[in-house]
């Protein structure tokens, strides 16, 4: 077993395993001279300004911790479209791929002190060409972290049946983190899931509270979901709210709740709101020349906004888009939307590396499990 790499993956997706391993990596950082960041195996990748096709996460890493790694070393191999078909078709052999995973492996532990592998969702993603995480692990001989999230009973639960399909295929886990708890009820957490953990043997190494900043979406997540691009404000892609408002009341109403940084979604053809929120956008920014409303828009309904009025929006710079459905269809799919961290939201990427770092026990990383 290599003393100094561990592998994160999750319970399911959507934990919050990025999130994680961005802390995680920081503060590793601290305590090592040289740390390395393998994905061994992904899905979601993203073509380089070389050519290179890379997993996202490997760019995020790469990027923002200004990693000298080559990107091909850090991710191995990928999942692309049609790549399952090929597999089965026999066109992609197992030992092809296992020997791109271990040879990465083996020049990342050469050259660094620490590594840090980030799986692809739950233990069992990979399967279907004999390299899931639990897979991996066990072919790296590399102990594993659980990430899971929340409270006690449901995440035990996660926790239980990716243990036991770890057990399965030799990969050890080693210790769990949790993620996205209520902060009022971190302490019972703790105290409880320690308690719960202690039958296996296996330490709970972090307790991340919940932040609803890390889940909150920005406008280039917007245009991705709705499958469009912005029509104004393109330069606050990565404008975060505070508050997001389906606005269908009257102008009277509205105009007493208006406040800063909120995202507003409305009928395009509701001329009278969108003029209220320019109104206050423009109120706001000859009192204080240096600031403005922090607005956002999503304009709804089967006919596009006009032309005069998008260009009204341009001249704000408020960040606007439009999508041809109603608009409790669009607050329905916002509600229901979950924001991975990108390489470009900055703010994001560094709240979500001090949340986490101060919540880890580094100690258990420092010394091996």
């Amino acid at each position: 077993m290599v003393k100094h790499a561990y592998y994160i993956a999750s319970t399911g997706q959507n934990v919050g395993k990025t999130t994680a391993c961005l802390g995680l990596f920081s503060g590793l950082r601290k305590r090592f001279n040289r740390v390395g960041f393998l994905k061994p195996v992904g899905q979601e990748h993203i073509e380089t300004g070389c050519g290179h096709h890379v997993d996202k996460d490997v760019i995020l890493f790469k990027e923002h911790f200004e990693l000298s790694t080559p990107y091909e070393k850090m991710s191995p191999v990928l999942f692309p479209s049609g790549f399952t078909r090929d597999f089965l078709d026999g066109k992609i052999s197992e030992k092809h791929l296992r020997k791109k995973i271990t040879d990465c492996f083996a020049s990342m532990t050469a050259d660094h002190d620490f590594t840090l592998l980030e799986g692809t969702g739950h233990t069992g993603v990979g399967s279907i060409a004999h390299i899931n995480n639990a897979q991996v692990a066990a072919l790296l001989q590399v102990p594993m972290i659980l990430v899971a999230s929340g409270g006690l009973g449901s995440a035990f639960d996660e926790l239980s049946l990716n243990k036991t399909h770890c057990e399965h295929y030799g990969a050890r886990v080693a210790g769990v983190i949790l993620n996205r708890v209520l902060p009022d009820k971190r302490e019972m957490v703790i105290k409880y899931m320690n308690k719960a953990l202690a039958q296996w043997n296996i330490p709970l190494v972090g307790c991340i509270p919940y932040d609803s900043f890390l889940s909150n979406p920005t406008m280039k997540d917007f245009e991705t979901l709705f499958k469009t691009t912005l029509l104004s404000g393109e330069q606050h892609r990565m404008r975060h709210f505070k508050q997001t408002r389906l606005v269908d009341t009257s102008l009277e109403n509205y105009r007493d709740l208006i406040a800063k940084s909120q995202l507003i979604i409305t009928p395009a053809n509701r001329e009278d709101i969108i003029l209220e929120t320019l109104s206050y956008h423009w109120d706001m920014k000859i009192a204080h020349p240096q600031t403005d409303s922090e607005a956002g828009m999503i304009l709804t309904g089967n006919i596009p906004p006009k032309a005069s009025i998008v260009e009204e929006i341009k001249k704000a710079e408020i960040p606007m888009l439009y999508a041809p459905l109603n608009s409790y269809s669009a607050m329905k799919l916002i509600t229901s939307f979950t924001a991975k961290i990108r390489r470009e939201d900055v703010a994001k990427v560094q709240e979500a590396i001090e949340v986490v770092e101060n919540q880890i026990n580094f100690d258990f990383f420092t010394k091996g499990s």
